[in-house]
């Protein structure tokens, strides 16, 4: 289920955390219509321990996670989905 409206309005933003070193990877997320998909998911990634940074795309349906070693693909996929929304795999 969306944080948003039937209409996929939203009046919640949120800004992107500023990468820092570390590993980069996207991912693609399905569901992801507004600024407060974009804060959730923000805040929700980057409660995990080694997440140095996110990025939330909503146009590209993307996030980029930079962590301090290589990301648990399982773990941010539970976390997302838990979320209301589903992370379908790495970008290409």
């Amino acid at each position: 289920m969306s944080c948003c409206t039937p209409d996929g309005s939203c009046s919640t933003s949120a800004a992107t955390a500023p990468a820092t070193e570390g590993i980069t990877i996207s991912y693609n997320v399905s569901g992801m219509t507004c600024g407060h998909c974009k804060a959730t998911l923000t805040k929700e990634i980057g409660a995990l321990d080694g997440v140095l940074a996110v990025s939330v795309d909503l146009d590209a349906g993307q996030i980029a996670v930079t962590t301090a070693d290589e990301p648990d693909d399982a773990l941010l996929a539970r976390v997302v989905d838990d979320a209301g929304y589903e992370l379908t795999g790495r970008t290409a």
